[in-house]
């Protein structure tokens, strides 16, 4: 479960990875539609950092990365960095899921990256603060 698109060969559109993330495919095409409704983020297919990623959708402002998307089996996965003021702002009001990967980022500069699984509404509504505190 949870395996990531890694076949390097068949570029995938936006709907076959919709697709695969199953049971959170509507949460996926919510989320994208919302970063680029929202924070007028551009939309790109990529395959980035290597193998083990996948195929995602990342996210850009004035192409800078907000996050990148990962679809996988079932669900899928956000990557992104933020400040610890940034995740600071937010902690308090996230659940103890979303705390733990905040506690357990993996540091870069001032903040940290995070890679959050998103498999129910609780994530989700969790992640939205969390791209809410990177994109204003």
């Amino acid at each position: 479960m949870y395996e990531r698109m890694l076949n390097k060969q068949h570029i995938p559109t936006v709907e076959e990875m919709t697709t695969y993330c199953s049971e959170n495919a509507e949460r996926f095409s919510r989320i994208n539609d919302w970063l680029t409704t929202m924070f007028h983020t551009d939309q790109k297919v990529v395959f980035p950092y290597g193998n083990k990623y996948g195929w995602g959708i990342g996210h850009y402002k004035k192409k800078k990365l907000m996050c990148n998307i990962f679809a996988e089996d079932g669900a899928f996965t956000v990557m992104m960095r933020l400040t610890d003021v940034q995740y600071a702002a937010v902690y308090g009001e996230l659940k103890k899921y979303t705390q733990e990967h905040i506690d357990n980022k993996y540091p870069c500069g001032d903040g940290g990256w995070i890679h959050y699984r998103v498999i129910c509404q609780e994530h989700y509504e969790d992640i939205v603060k969390l791209l809410e505190a990177k994109c204003l």
